[in-house]
């Protein structure tokens, strides 16, 4: 017979999944900007290139999300 885990145990449980993924998230974010540094410091691309792109990719993506939200429109 199976017993049914106390719902206090099964948030004490979720606490501990969510601060793995906030440190993995911490862990993937200084990565990621430690290589763009890199990348800035050997001069393979600029500054104004990374905002140029991130910008770019930013108005693809709320096209992407606007047209799935309404897509008779």
């Amino acid at each position: 017979m199976k017993t049914k885990t106390p719902a206090a145990w099964e948030h004490v449980q979720l606490a501990a999944k969510l601060a793995d993924l906030k440190d993995d998230h911490y862990r993937t974010i200084l990565t990621l900007s430690a290589m763009l540094e890199l990348f800035i410091e050997k001069g393979i691309l600029t500054r104004e290139e990374l905002s140029a792109k991130a910008d770019s990719l930013d108005a693809q993506l709320e096209t992407l999300i606007s047209v799935s939200l309404h897509p008779m429109q």
